[in-house]
């Protein structure tokens, strides 16, 4: 059976008064609600500059795992994740329509991850993150949706020249702006000694993804790794809330598909 070790840790940063970060997890609660229905974990930040962003990111990662929880048993989590995000999205927006007279806008960005069987499904909009680190190196599983991102994937800007645009910041899509989102969903394999980093941008902005699968190789523990990372985040800028949550994979079940049935491989 699958089985994962987790940790998270959410901080202030050194300038910010509050914290506009949130992060949430579903945990099955047998061997055999971990076969069905799987495991959840998700980062959400809310929108600088938006009116309650702490809000937006607490209502969309609630409603994400309540809709994760309530799916139905043995679903694909390919089906499931784009269809709990969007209800999220939708969640967010009518909250902000609805908290004054004449509406406001309420956003956050979200990545989220369902694990089963040796499979996890990452789905995100907005620039929070998700990583796969294996052997040491670090592999981004999500693409940011960022103005200056679109740019370059479209050839505007250079790598470098992203790197120092003031508008990179600027999100090109997130949860709560328009009724409707487009949510970016990818499914991967996942093998023993896996770990899944998921974060915002007040961490990922600061600290590389290569530091960070050094500091994981470098520390077991991932309590003590997400407060190195959290506290190098924070000596390097601490202008923003720098959310983390490390998930490690200590064994996994290989299955198999057959007509939209799993079945175990020997």
């Amino acid at each position: 059976m699958l089985d994962l070790e987790f940790f998270h840790l959410s901080d202030v940063g050194r300038v910010r008064d509050h914290n506009e970060d949130f992060v949430g997890s579903y945990i099955p609660a047998s061997e055999n609600e971990g076969r069905t229905q799987g495991w959840l974990f998700a980062v959400a930040d809310g929108v600088g500059g938006e009116e309650k962003g702490e809000v937006a990111s607490q209502s969309a990662v609630e409603s994400l795992v309540a809709g994760f929880r309530t799916a139905p048993r043995g679903e694909a989590h390919t089906a499931v994740m784009p269809r709990i995000v969007q209800k999220a999205n939708i969640l967010v927006y009518e909250l902000g329509r609805a908290s004054s007279p004449g509406g406001s806008r309420m956003a956050t960005t979200i990545v989220t991850c369902a694990l089963r069987y040796d499979r996890v499904v990452v789905a995100h909009v907005g620039d929070s993150r998700c990583y796969l680190i294996r052997h040491g190196l670090a592999s981004q599983l999500t693409r940011d949706h960022t103005v200056v991102a679109e740019q370059v994937r479209l050839g505007v800007l250079s790598a470098k020249e992203a790197e120092t645009a003031q508008t990179k910041h600027i999100l090109s899509r997130s949860i709560g702006n328009d009724l409707f989102v487009n949510v970016e969903t990818s499914d991967h394999q996942v093998h023993v000694g896996d770990v899944l980093l998921l974060c915002s941008d007040g961490l990922h902005g600061p600290v590389k993804g290569s530091e960070m699968a050094e500091m994981i190789a470098w520390n077991p523990s991932l309590e003590i790794a997400a407060r190195k990372l959290v506290n190098l985040a924070n000596e390097r800028d601490g202008g923003d809330n720098a959310t983390i949550q490390l998930v490690r994979v200590r064994d996994v079940e290989r299955m198999g598909m057959y007509r939209g049935r799993p079945y175990k491989l020997r």
